[in-house]
């Protein structure tokens, strides 16, 4: 399995992880027994960077990675986020918090359901607005000294936040959502990573699904898919944006690989400091994903298909304007 380091000098993982989201949430209904056959056979190939948060399925994500981790903890390389509180235990509806007291106990509760005595990669999921980061992140590093994190990470933070915080402890990584159609992170956040030194970890490297070519209607989806409520996935949006998918897929047809293997190949083609988490709850979409580490794309092809989706010409914003406020904080 290819490695890559997450920042100058990190930590060395596999050059694909494995986002786990899906095996708990927002891509409708999951299989427990097939989620835990793709991680094993995860873990078989190689794959040892493994990703979720305490949020995916108000910790239910946790606990299915616990019961891999209970015979095959050591050479994973564990990340989980924490900081939001859901609508169901917050009356006020879903928010983000960074209190300093909040950041402990989420991190033990984390601790609990994950059963290990420590997170490699611990995640602010969102910067929370009413909390000045050095604060959270002072937090975070108290829980470096005690023994209970190795690494701090910050997820879809602006570059300012990024240095603010790397000024208090230094960070890791930075998880962003980064694709052929999601190029946001090129207009400033990229580049902060670059200067300090930090790793890029892009999640929905395919477009939550949507670069790989399969889906085809709004219909498609499940009515408890998370996609059925993306701008993205609506209407008239839906429409423009498949047009420029079945070029991607013209392009890995001429290739010889799939649609989603050409996006992921991009992606890794962006730098050797960036290590994508492409999510799956599948084995046979984890292999088909893992085969675009084999794909080697030269100069023309990276700025062609860079062409097809240019910074921002995907329609439609990524979330409901309640969620792109906790965007890039």
């Amino acid at each position: 399995m290819q490695q890559r380091s997450l920042g100058k000098n990190g930590p060395r993982v596999s050059a694909l992880g494995l986002g786990c989201m899906g095996m708990s949430q927002s891509y409708g209904a999951s299989d427990e027994a097939e989620s835990l056959a793709t991680l094993h056979h995860a873990l078989d190939a190689g794959v040892n960077f493994l990703d979720t948060a305490d949020a995916y399925g108000q910790g239910h994500n946790e606990e299915l990675l616990a019961k891999v981790l209970a015979t095959r903890r050591v050479g994973v390389f564990l990340a989980t986020k924490f900081g939001f509180v859901s609508a169901s235990t917050n009356p006020a509806g879903a928010t983000v918090d960074g209190r300093p007291a909040y950041v402990r106990a989420a991190c033990d509760a984390s601790l609990r359901r994950l059963k290990v005595e420590t997170i490699d990669l611990y995640y602010l999921h969102r910067v929370d607005p009413a909390t000045p980061i050095e604060e959270t992140v002072g937090a975070m590093a108290g829980l470096v000294r005690a023994g209970k994190v190795r690494h701090l990470g910050l997820s879809e933070a602006g570059a300012d936040s990024i240095r603010r915080a790397h000024a208090v402890h230094p960070i890791t990584a930075l998880q962003s959502e980064y694709s052929l159609w999601t190029r946001d992170p090129e207009s400033g956040p990229l580049a902060a990573c670059r200067e300090l030194g930090i790793g890029f970890v892009p999640f929905s490297p395919l477009g939550r699904g949507f670069l790989t070519g399969q889906l085809q209607r709004f219909e498609d989806f499940a009515p408890d898919d998370f996609r059925r409520n993306s701008p993205r996935f609506q209407g008239g949006n839906f429409a423009k944006n498949l047009a420029v998918v079945q070029r991607v897929g013209e392009l890995a047809a001429a290739r010889g690989c799939t649609a989603g293997q050409l996006a992921l190949a991009w992606i890794l083609a962006q730098g050797v400091d960036i290590v994508p988490i492409p999510g799956t709850k599948r084995r046979r979409y984890l292999d088909e994903n893992l085969a675009a580490l084999a794909l080697t794309l030269t100069a023309a092809e990276v700025t062609a298909l860079g062409a097809v989706f240019p910074p921002g010409g995907a329609a439609g914003p990524r979330y409901s304007p309640g969620m792109m406020k906790l965007v890039g904080g």
